[in-house]
């Protein structure tokens, strides 16, 4: 991304210099559906893709000059022309929008391209009819810069819970904690991950996601859990010991908390199965688990809005 200046105008101070800074421009959420019909039994690809260009674009805000300016129409049809092709995964997609881009237009310097893809179950096994699994995103966001491809994979909205094997107590109290401690508590989160790759050269993009959430997962399940900070750093370590290839993991997991009922006044015990689970307010756990030496501000964090 480029920036450049302009003299200040009337009311100015007469030495100040408005500047154009960091920008990039594009197409978001351009939504994609591949149907591979090679075979009569179909496949089905389910993506929302964006598109954004960094480049030689000052004339563009400063002038109204549109003589490099790929129109972001432009970046939408190539998106649907290379899904001809099939996707294969979303960063395999990604690499190739970008490479296109960064070729193809002298001026075009890099850019972000992201993904989420949405995922189908076969009904019965059937050939050409799905049901829609709302179980979790699949997302990628790629940033081309300097030369250099920075990517980023990751999951999101994956519900997942145990109704044991979870604990909570030692905190400090003082006048306004109420909480009681725990040794035996409902633990329950929406996983939404990020994983940052160390190397583009041979990975299979769609086995390391498969193994990534396997290996979150199984930390979840298998931690004796003593606070959610200590399963999500399990999480993050158990995918970093199993992927060389990743240099780090970051995770906000929500705590979605189940309170249990009180049945007394119903003339009823309660012994931990039935709870209340509230949908907010909700404590809010994020953290970046790294190899230690591992470059902890990667530009491509800058690109995505949130913790992770």
């Amino acid at each position: 991304m480029t920036s450049t200046t302009h003299a200040a105008g009337a009311g100015g101070t007469g030495t100040s210099r408005i500047v154009l800074g960091p920008n990039q421009y594009g197409k978001a959420e351009v939504r994609l559906v591949k149907v591979t019909r090679d075979t009569a039994r179909h496949s089905l690809e389910d993506l929302s893709v964006t598109s954004q260009l960094h480049g030689h674009f000052e004339a563009a805000h400063t002038e109204g000059n549109n003589a490099n300016v790929v129109a972001t129409d432009t970046q939408k049809n190539t998106i649907y022309a290379f899904a001809r092709d099939g996707v294969g995964s979303p960063e395999e997609f990604l690499l190739r929008l970008a490479g296109h881009f960064t070729s193809g237009y002298d001026w075009v310097t890099g850019g972000r391209w992201a993904a989420e893809q949405y995922f189908w179950n076969r009904i019965n096994d059937h050939d050409h009819a799905f049901a829609k699994d709302k179980s979790e995103i699949r997302t990628a966001v790629l940033l081309a810069e300097g030369g250099r491809k920075h990517l980023v994979a990751g999951i999101s909205d994956l519900t997942v819970l145990k109704s044991t094997g979870s604990e909570f107590h030692g905190f400090p109290r003082d006048r306004y904690t109420t909480l009681s401690e725990t040794t035996d508590r409902i633990l329950a989160t929406d996983v939404s991950a990020k994983w940052r790759y160390n190397t583009l050269d041979g990975v299979d993009f769609n086995a390391t996601y498969a193994a990534v959430r396997t290996a979150m997962l199984d930390a979840f399940a298998n931690t004796h859990s003593l606070a959610l900070q200590q399963t999500m750093f399990e999480m993050g370590r158990a995918v970093l010991e199993a992927h060389p290839e990743i240099d780090e993991v970051r995770l906000s997991l929500p705590n979605n908390h189940h309170f249990l009922v009180d049945l007394e006044p119903f003339g009823l015990d309660n012994p931990g199965e039935v709870f209340f689970a509230a949908d907010r307010p909700y404590g809010l756990i994020e953290a970046a688990v790294q190899r230690e030496g591992s470059t902890a501000d990667n530009p491509v964090w800058n690109t995505i809005g949130g913790f992770c």
